[in-house]
């Protein structure tokens, strides 16, 4: 007998699922025995090419979604990865034993069906059954207006049943799942080389972010989850590789919401012999591709607001971008106590430790970040905030670096990446002066890293984007969460 859940408050519909189960096992037709199937062509094939699939046998298998129909006569809607279709079964095809079976299917139940295809009176391309069995039994009840709940929780929580019960929400995975198969086909094509990198590093550098901490019990060392990609590819660059990207999890120890999650997907590339203006070409090209591909055109909308992929995209200095939407004009302010003392004026938050430059990307952040709708490139940052980036011959006060926005969001990070031992032994130094100061996102020094540039790295241009965030613009999708399978939730009393 199988093993029924002891809770009083079981509900009656679960314990009369158990018992068919039991029933189902003492007749010899324990679904759970089944190992495979026989299933020969998807839903949507057949509903797309009815005149070639019409009259001929087919073997369809799926999760049954609906019934409908009395006495000896029953319609079924079977949904599997492609789509759906109708099957029509009659007690008169199957006879009594198989259809007393048939009859005691419920919705959840994974099937399969063997039979010719037709069309209804009704016009509906269906399945005629002639032979039947059933995969999977399904010993919980799917909620029968699970789209209609408003409890999201649940559904980042069981997006197992959120996939099954909503196809939009598959429609979104699909195409993210396209969205990235179709960056691996641009960059390939450009001769890129996909490689992968380790996850669990000494040094977690790359990014301003505070790393989650591990223990390493075989070599008893303390270990990060990487917080970037971007220090072992510079190193292959060194190694002569040349043109190189990544696709991976990356980790950082930080609050969650619509647009962060502790672990989420970033795609890093370098490319030798190239600077910062390379990779905006690259991001231009790269998305036009991407949208054109997945989506069949380079104009998108995301919550009502249409984004114009196809124009050339906009390209604005981090000074120039503040001077226009908040009046001042970093240019004039010389000193950090000057910085400081405007920031006051305006109502900008700043810590003591900050100088000119954080205080500018502060004010970006504050009065330019938001109305940086349509694709924009925003040129030229302070040092101090771009510690691997080389700086400006004409301004060493700031650096060969982008960020691409979008929407109002950061979509990528690119830099003229730094090559100069000297200098970004120097940067690590400032940062790890940041670190003591209690700037837990700042960079330490990573020797090995240092003597890779001592071996020389060619003059590189390098960039970062968040697949995550991609897919959100390009699925119209309200939240993180909604682009990833398995969102990082707080576990439940009963996960722990």
């Amino acid at each position: 007998m199988s093993q029924k859940p002891q809770q009083a408050n079981t509900s009656d519909v679960i314990k009369v699922r158990y018992d068919k189960l039991d029933a189902l096992r003492e007749a010899g037709r324990d679904p759970f025995v089944i190992t495979t199937s026989d299933r020969d062509t998807l839903t949507e094939t057949i509903k797309n090419n009815f005149e070639e699939y019409e009259n001929k046998d087919v073997c369809v298998a799926g999760r049954l979604l609906s019934k409908r129909g009395k006495g000896k006569v029953s319609f079924m809607d079977l949904h599997d990865r492609s789509g759906k279709i109708q099957i029509f079964a009659k007690f008169d095809d199957l006879g009594e034993e198989e259809y007393g079976f048939l009859k005691k299917w419920d919705i959840g139940d994974i099937v399969e069906v063997k039979g010719f295809v037709f069309k209804t009176q009704m016009g509906e391309i269906s399945v005629h059954a002639k032979e039947v069995k059933l995969l999977s039994k399904s010993l919980k009840p799917l909620p029968e207006k699970y789209h209609g709940l408003t409890n999201t929780d649940l559904r980042y929580r069981q997006r197992y049943v959120d996939l099954i019960m909503n196809p939009e929400v598959k429609d979104t995975f699909v195409k993210r799942s396209k969205i990235i198969s179709s960056i691996r086909r641009y960059l390939d094509s450009q001769g890129f080389m996909e490689v992968e990198t380790p996850m669990l590093v000494a040094n977690a550098g790359g990014a301003s972010a505070r790393p989650f901490e591990t223990h390493f019990n075989a070599l008893d060392e303390d270990l990060k989850l990487r917080i970037s990609l971007e220090l072992y590819l510079k190193r292959l660059i060194v190694g002569g590789l040349e043109k190189v990207y990544e696709i991976g999890r990356v980790f950082r120890n930080e609050g969650v919401d619509t647009r962060h999650n502790p672990e989420f997907t970033l795609m890093e590339l370098y490319q030798a012999y190239t600077d910062y203006n390379g990779m905006m070409d690259l991001t231009e090209n790269l998305y036009r591709h991407v949208a054109q591909e997945v989506l069949g055109t380079t104009k998108i909308t995301y919550n009502g607001v249409e984004m114009d992929l196809g124009k050339p995209f906009e390209r604005i200095t981090m000074l120039d971008a503040v001077k226009k939407y908040s009046g001042v004009d970093f240019n004039e302010i010389q000193s950090d106590e000057e910085a400081k003392a405007i920031a006051k004026e305006k109502g900008v938050e700043f810590e003591d430790r900050h100088k000119k430059g954080d205080i500018l990307n502060l004010f970006f952040e504050e009065f330019a970040e938001e109305h940086m709708i349509q694709p924009t490139f925003v040129m030229d940052h302070p040092i101090e905030i771009s510690p691997l980036t080389k700086k400006k011959p004409e301004n060493p006060d700031y650096v060969e670096r982008f960020e691409f926005f979008m929407n109002g969001w950061e979509m990528a990070n690119a830099y003229s990446e730094l090559n100069d031992p000297i200098d970004q032994r120097e940067r690590f130094k400032a940062q790890e002066e940041q670190l003591a100061q209690g700037d837990e996102e700042a960079n330490t020094t990573d020797e090995d890293f240092l003597n890779a540039l001592e071996i020389g790295m060619p003059p590189t241009g390098g960039i970062g984007f968040g697949i995550d965030r991609m897919t959100m613009l390009l699925t119209d999708s309200a939240a993180i969460r909604d682009v990833l399978l398995f969102p990082t939730m707080k576990s439940l009393p009963n996960d722990k």
